[in-house]
């Protein structure tokens, strides 16, 4: 296969090595690396987000990283514009652009197109939340289906999150939500991508997890997220879900140990990991999995 003329898409949960991989592949195939992982926009978030290393930045071009304020949002569509925009500007360079991240909403937005839902009234969305909680996800599942037929079967009947936003949809824009995936189109064509997920061993991630969550604080997670603290970033923004920022306050609070912390670090990545992994089952059946043990050999082949 010709992977200069495609877009190539590295996907896995986090910690299975997906950066180091994508800029070994990026030297084989005179590639640029994109982020798609949300967390890695954000500039003082290097070491909790996991932020690739000086090295590999000074050995292949990397594009989307750590360039965006804590103290702002950064939207799905934000991240598509840009990327579409890299692309062109990568292609145009007679490279191949490479992107590589755990954010899987990224990648489903990039190869199927962004769902340009109008924005919902605030005061709609708290009134149908409120709604749900009230009469509790079985009874609300049942309106659901009564308001949108459409949602029989393609969503689950437990997804609490899926049906009240399907729900407010077809409230607000009397349209049905699937209604609106079914009218989004991509900017790319389905060959223009090659997709690749390293599918990694659930009992071999937790080490390297386990590893990950000591090493940074070794290297510095403690100060960055002192600097964090005195930016005095809003609870609603996004940056504050990273990983590692609550609990290593709790430490600074001198509410817990050190090694605690470290714990509890690991514990959220595990959980954040089998999401990711959840969420591929559902969402990348189509890729190209390939093992850990298989990276060197897939990349020998090129």
């Amino acid at each position: 296969m010709d992977f200069k003329s495609k877009v190539i898409l590295v996907s896995g949960p986090t910690a299975s090595g997906k950066s180091n991989f994508a800029v070994k592949l990026a030297k084989k195939i005179n590639g640029e690396v994109i982020n798609a992982d949300s967390m890695q926009v954000y500039k003082q978030l290097k070491i909790l987000s996991a932020r690739p290393n000086l090295k590999d930045y000074q050995k292949i071009r990397h594009h989307l990283y750590g360039f965006h304020d804590v103290k702002k949002n950064f939207s799905t569509g934000k991240w598509l514009k840009l990327v579409i925009k890299k692309i062109k500007e990568i292609k145009k360079r007679k490279q191949t652009p490479i992107l590589v991240g755990g954010t899987g909403l990224y990648f489903k937005v990039l190869t199927n197109g962004l769902v340009k839902i109008p924005n919902i009234p605030i005061k709609i969305r708290n009134q149908i939340r409120s709604k749900q909680s009230k009469i509790g996800q079985s009874r609300f599942y049942k309106k659901l289906l009564k308001l949108d037929p459409n949602s029989k079967n393609k969503i689950n009947p437990t997804d609490t999150h899926r049906s009240i936003r399907a729900y407010e949809v077809k409230f607000y824009t009397q349209k049905s939500i699937h209604e609106w995936y079914k009218n989004t189109k991509s900017n790319f064509k389905k060959n223009d991508f090659f997709k690749i997920y390293i599918d990694f061993p659930r009992s071999e991630l937790i080490k390297r997890i386990n590893l990950r969550s000591q090493q940074m604080i070794e290297k510095g997670a403690i100060k960055e997220v002192k600097n964090f603290i005195k930016l005095k970033v809003r609870k609603d923004k996004s940056a504050n879900k990273a990983i590692g920022i609550n609990e290593i306050r709790q430490y600074l609070n001198n509410e817990k140990e050190i090694q605690e912390i470290i714990e509890n670090i690991a514990i959220k990545t595990r959980q954040y990991a089998k999401r990711q992994t959840t969420w591929a089952r559902g969402n990348m059946n189509s890729w190209f999995k390939l093992k850990p043990n298989e990276l060197n050999n897939f990349l020998k082949k090129i």
